[in-house]
C-alpha cells in the first residue's frame, strides 16, 4: 500500500491485477484500485474534483479530470475515512499513476488540493 498526507488529509492506494478483464493477446490490461482517504483536519472537507496523470511503460500519458470520485463528491468528516475502488486499463504491462483532488473545507468554502501519491500497476508475471 501506498499512503501519503498532504493538508491534513491522507490518501492510500492498493492496486489490484484483473486478469479476467484484461486481453493480453490485444496489449489490454485492467488494473482496480481501492482509494482510502482520511481526513485528519478538524473540520469536515467535500471532495470536489479529481485529476489522474496515467502512464504506460511505452511512453504514453493520458490526463483524466472530472467532478468527485465514481460519480459522487463525498463528505468526510473530521476523524473518518472514504473508500472507493475504481479501475484502469493499460496499454502495457506496466504503468504507473498520481494525481490530485481538490477539495472543501466545508466550514470557511475554502479549496486546496490534495496529492494523490504515485503507484505502480504491473502484471504478476513481470515481477520476477
Amino acid at each position: 500500500m501506498i499512503s501519503q498526507i498532504s493538508e491534513g488529509i491522507k490518501v492510500s492506494v492498493e492496486v489490484f491485477y484483473q486478469p479476467d478483464y484484461s486481453n493480453i493477446v490485444n496489449s489490454e490490461y485492467m488494473f482496480a484500485y481501492r482509494i482510502t482517504i482520511v481526513n485528519n483536519n478538524a473540520y469536515p472537507v467535500k471532495l470536489l474534483r479529481r485529476c489522474w496523470y496515467i502512464y504506460d511503460a511505452n511512453g504514453s500519458m493520458r490526463e483524466v479530470e472530472g467532478e468527485g470520485v465514481i460519480g459522487v463528491q463525498p463528505q468526510i468528516n473530521p476523524g473518518e475515512n472514504y473508500q472507493y475502488i475504481s479501475g484502469c486499463n493499460l496499454r502495457t504491462e506496466m504503468g504507473k499513476m498520481h494525481g490530485t483532488y481538490t477539495m472543501e473545507n466545508i466550514s470557511n468554502q475554502k479549496q486546496f488540493s490534495v496529492t494523490i501519491p504515485a503507484f505502480e500497476m504491473m502484471v504478476p508475471f513481470k515481477m520476477n
